[in-house]
């Protein structure tokens, strides 16, 4: 450790609304990079904040995920989310191909050519909501089931599967000390699965993502067994995590913010650049992801990090530079549109954003669309919100229309 830095004791397990986590917002002032220790793992970390910086840490190859493998990585979760083999701790040129290959599945005709299906399993959730009639719990009627559905329905599994894969990718997700077991029995049955699902798709390939990424080619390069197992957990773990929470996070502050209701009921046309705005501002995890290993001594903000220090990025920070956005912690409908870090930077930005992007037009676009009058059911400060997982989400949203 370096000496002449304190090390904070960082829990990140702020959970009020979709406030800005203080201790964040604190560690984001300071001139120079902050050293945190997590709930777990054995060592401290570096915290990077500002945009530029986080940029160049998701960059430069002097950082790297794989180097964490085998260590017990200062982390948010009992159990580490990702497997040794996912793509999440590859670096270059390896993860590149992989990356590579497996995003040929998400290109955005593929995607343009997937949009119907999803729009079919909305209306399909929301005629359900309407029948039933208001009060309606809108997280369960679409946010937690639209993207679960989407992605095990785009994997090509069958329906009577759906319950099952989905609790036991809930549970990867918990972070309570008593968790580990049940959280390595869940990762080691998905994996199996789909490593049987890779081999049956193999044999016979059909209209699926898996089936899609077993045919992606580049010269002779294409993805293994193994590769493609782990893809698809990946995937599937991504159907419960950012378009989950942000289909109810994003309603939350429409409901929350009748100017911000207004403004896209009245420009219908300008929903992507508002998502955009609103997933910027959004906190939509706790804390820090998983982290980085510095390779040789690297000079950054001041601060001289040392080989073998691993690293932290916060891409929630990095979303609130003043630098980079004026007035960062307002929502701006007509911010000049310059990308933002909720799907990630650079070797690990999600793959998989244009279908997270298409469900959030398809759910935010039908739900405004269908119910003009949609309205929050309690008051705003009755709504229950998630403290179990790393995600910042509404554990219930009531709504009447």
């Amino acid at each position: 450790m370096t000496a002449d830095h304190e090390t904070i004791n960082c829990p990140f397990d702020y959970s009020e609304a979709l406030e800005f986590d203080p201790a964040l917002a604190d560690l984001m002032q300071r001139d120079s990079p902050a050293r945190i220790r997590l709930p777990y793992g054995d060592a401290d970390a570096w915290l990077i904040t500002g945009f530029d910086s986080v940029k160049q840490v998701t960059t430069d190859q002097r950082f790297s995920r794989a180097g964490i493998i085998g260590h017990d990585y200062p982390r948010m979760t009992p159990e580490p989310i990702v497997s040794p083999e996912s793509i999440n701790v590859m670096d270059p040129p390896l993860s590149s191909r992989v990356r590579h290959l497996a995003s040929q599945a998400f290109t955005q005709q593929q995607v343009d050519g997937m949009r119907q299906r999803i729009t079919e399993l909305a209306d399909l959730l929301l005629d359900d909501m309407e029948k039933k009639g208001p009060p309606a719990d809108l997280v369960q009627h679409l946010s937690n089931t639209l993207p679960q559905h989407t992605v095990l329905d785009l994997l090509g599994i069958e329906r009577q599967e759906w319950p099952r894969i989905e609790a036991s990718l809930h549970q990867l997700l918990v972070v309570g000390a008593g968790t580990k077991e049940a959280a390595a029995g869940a990762k080691a049955d998905l994996t199996a699965y789909f490593a049987k699902l890779v081999e049956q798709r193999r044999h016979s390939p059909g209209p699926d993502l898996i089936s899609a990424m077993a045919a992606a080619r580049e010269g002779e390069e294409q993805l293994d067994d193994r590769e493609l197992a782990v893809m698809a957990l990946m995937l599937a773990l991504s159907g419960q995590d950012t378009a989950t929470c942000q289909i109810s996070n994003i309603t939350y502050l429409l409901l929350t913010r009748p100017e911000l209701m207004k403004h896209l009921r009245h420009q219908p046309e300008s929903l992507t650049d508002v998502l955009h705005e609103l997933l910027r501002w959004i906190p939509f995890r706790k804390g820090v992801g998983i982290p980085r290993v510095a390779l040789e001594d690297v000079e950054l903000d001041g601060a001289r990090i040392r080989a073998g220090d691993f690293v932290h990025v916060s891409y929630l920070t990095a979303n609130r530079d003043r630098e980079r956005y004026p007035d960062p912690h307002v929502i701006d409908l007509d911010r000049p549109s310059v990308p933002h870090m909720t799907f990630g930077w650079g070797g690990h930005r999600c793959i998989a954003m244009p279908l997270a992007m298409a469900e959030l037009e398809v759910a935010i676009g039908c739900l405004v669309e269908r119910f003009p009058d949609l309205r929050l059911a309690v008051p705003p400060e009755e709504v229950r919100w998630d403290t179990e997982t790393i995600r910042r989400f509404p554990l219930e949203l009531p709504v009447a229309w």
